[in-house]
């Protein structure tokens, strides 16, 4: 760990840290109030993957459905209007919308192939975009003179990776530029994690393996078809059963790499000073 004691991080002359666990335990919370403080550098994962490495995806994907609307393909095949994603660190909506749900066209599902398509797009994505915080560690420093650095990293980080192998470069970079911190949930917080899903679903990416065989399940316990599926429906029961499928994962990794913070506590850090102590009295135990 870049980090092996409270003394190691009180007295570091530069902080670095990356928040990972499962979307809604407060990573990008915590981040937004370090950067409000005007002396932290807040990077997403998802920010990232979203414009640097899926924007074109996306906006193709908007193209593509206004190229149905014979006013809009005329305008579009004469440059005469602009296409763009409004993606932000807050509102992922548009990376959402395009990795899609798969089921019944009718309401607006992908075939499952096109759907396993965007989700490779988006695994080789999130690779990328966190590789490359090493990139914006020195940019931040360079241009802005911020010697404190979160990385807010996507609820799917563990799906990119091989957490059980202590020689994973992906994880072995991240940890030697970063304290690598774990939010753990509770149990009794899933249900809660499952409605804001349902409402306002993220991005989410899954390991072929686990998407298939959830894939197959679901249509085996319904007796359903491909094209008979409710995108809304699976998308939901994919990700509570993730929950569940990626606290192993999690686990592992800050067995082998960082340290955990329950988010009961980390809710409790109102400022960078209330993080710090929450950091040093982690790593003293």
């Amino acid at each position: 760990m870049r980090y092996k004691t409270g003394s190691d991080w009180q007295n570091a002359s530069s902080k670095r840290v990356l928040f990972f666990g499962m979307s809604g335990l407060g990573k990008t919370y915590i981040s937004n109030m370090l950067r409000a403080s005007g002396e932290w550098f807040h990077y997403s994962a998802d920010y990232r993957i979203g414009t640097r490495y899926m924007g074109e995806h996306i906006t193709d994907n908007f193209k593509r459905r206004a190229m149905q609307d014979p006013f809009l393909a005329e305008l579009l095949r004469s440059d005469s209007i602009y296409i763009a994603s409004n993606l932000t660190f807050d509102d992922l909506s548009p990376l959402s919308t395009y990795l899609g749900k798969p089921g019944d066209p009718a309401k607006g599902g992908l075939s499952f192939e096109e759907y396993q398509k965007r989700q490779r797009q988006h695994h080789r994505a999130e690779v990328s975009a966190l590789y490359d915080t090493a990139h914006f560690i020195d940019r931040a420093k360079e241009l802005y003179n911020y010697d404190k650095f979160v990385c807010d990293s996507g609820g799917s980080t563990c799906e990119v990776v091989d957490p059980f192998n202590p020689d994973d470069p992906l994880l072995n970079a991240l940890a030697r530029d970063h304290l690598m911190v774990w939010i753990e949930g509770s149990s009794e917080h899933e249900a809660e994690l499952v409605r804001r899903f349902k409402k306002a679903p993220k991005p989410m990416c899954y390991r072929p393996a686990f998407l298939e065989n959830i894939w197959d399940e679901y249509l085996n316990k319904n007796k359903i078809k491909e094209d008979e599926v409710d995108p809304n429906e699976f998308v939901t029961f994919t990700y509570a059963r993730a929950i569940s499928e990626r606290q192993p994962r999690y686990r592992a990794m800050y067995e082998n790499f960082g340290v955990k913070v329950s988010h009961l506590d980390l809710a409790k850090c109102t400022s960078p000073d209330d993080l710090d102590q929450l950091i040093v009295h982690t790593l003293g135990n």
